[in-house]
């Protein structure tokens, strides 16, 4: 066994060229220039396990263990997301769904000033009511207007954490992708299957799009210039 300090913490595992394993990790990825690969990593370990002067301690080689299990859960879980869609796909579907909910919100906060807007013309003319049970009835119900309309606070503060976490989602992506480097990710599903999986989806929610966000919809004179030439 080779001979110890009098230091109690463990010794930084080396190789016989006395370089520690992190520095080994560090050196391959600045020569190569990109991302080090799961195989590549394995590789630089297991050279240095094999080199390593003395016994390796129990604990050492459970740790090497844990952090092989976390390299292939991590390959699994690529392999697993590439099966379901392309990243692309996904990361622009996340994107859609944040504007979509800002427009309900914008929509929604359009909607409820129009309202309130109204409710106001209604109590100017109110007043030339006479006074009685219909002038009564009139300012009770623009009361009740009034206070309906406090939906929007709630929705919007609602919709406006759903989207936050969509985004924060949408960038955590974004960094796992940069820690793979990337990589075009392998999968097993076929451009034909995404396209199909795709089509069908668009059927399913045809009636569902709603309205088109601004600057996305399809302006009105291309619609009638389109009709116009069905005509001829």
């Amino acid at each position: 066994m080779a001979a110890h300090d009098g230091n109690t913490g463990s010794p930084e595992k080396t190789g016989k060229d006395g370089r520690p394993l992190p520095e080994k990790i560090i050196e391959a990825h600045r020569q190569s220039g990109a991302p080090l690969t799961r195989d590549d990593v394995a590789s630089i370990v297991s050279s240095v396990i094999g080199t390593m002067d003395g016994d390796l301690r129990a604990t050492n080689v459970k740790l090497y263990s844990e952090l092989d299990a976390i390299a292939q859960y991590i390959k699994a879980a690529k392999l697993e997301i590439a099966a379901i869609q392309p990243v692309e796909r996904q990361m622009t579907d996340i994107s859609n769904a944040s504007d979509e909910l800002d427009a309900v919100v914008a929509a929604t906060e359009d909607a409820t000033s129009s309202i309130l807007d109204a409710c106001e013309q209604i109590e100017g003319v109110v007043t030339e009511i006479p006074e009685g049970h219909a002038r009564d009835g009139v300012v009770d119900g623009v009361t009740k207007i009034y206070e309906s309309c406090n939906f929007q606070d709630i929705t919007g503060q609602r919709i406006a954490k759903v989207v936050r976490t969509l985004k924060h989602l949408e960038n955590r992506i974004d960094e796992l992708l940069d820690v793979f480097g990337n990589a075009p990710m392998p999968t097993t599903t076929t451009e034909k299957e995404v396209e199909d999986v795709s089509l069908e989806d668009d059927e399913r929610l045809k009636l569902l799009n709603g309205p088109a966000l601004p600057g996305a919809a399809i302006d009105q004179d291309q619609i009638d210039k389109l009709l116009a030439d069905l005509d001829n």
